[in-house]
């Protein structure tokens, strides 16, 4: 079995597992950064979620449309381009739209990721693929903060 799509189907997926845990202890450090309220920022992670709640149900589709490698390539360029953003943010409303770029990329890269591993495994190898893409994933919220 070639291990290389499941190693980085779980990276993806380690960083967006890190990123969920991360942010919820962080928001009081970033509220004092863009000089807001820390309640304030759980309009980012609204925004978050209605990106996943928009774009997953459409991830299928693009990925049929426009190739699912291409999609999870798209997918983690707009997940690394938003987190960058959130990095860079200095006012609220900057960091509620860097969220939602990296809901937009989190919510194509989970179920296109998978749909390129059912697709490029053959089915007799599928469980051995599926468990290296899911060990790592699991990891994230470990090696995060509690």
């Amino acid at each position: 079995m070639n291990r290389t799509i499941p190693l980085i189907l779980a990276v993806a997926l380690f960083m967006e597992n890190m990123d969920s845990t991360v942010i919820a202890t962080s928001l009081p450090a970033i509220a004092i950064d863009i000089h807001t309220s820390p309640i304030a920022l759980k309009l980012a992670l609204t925004a978050y979620l209605v990106s996943l709640a928009i774009f997953i149900p459409i991830s299928g589709w693009m990925a049929d449309r426009f190739g699912a490698k291409n999609v999870f390539r798209a997918a983690i360029a707009m997940f690394i381009a938003g987190s960058v953003a959130c990095a860079m943010s200095n006012s609220l409303p900057a960091f509620v739209v860097s969220r939602f770029l990296q809901g937009i990329g989190d919510a194509m890269m989970t179920p296109v990721g998978r749909l390129v591993l059912v697709r490029a495994t053959p089915k007799s190898e599928l469980v051995a693929a599926m468990s290296w893409l899911t060990v790592p994933a699991l990891v994230g919220p470990l090696v995060g903060p509690p």
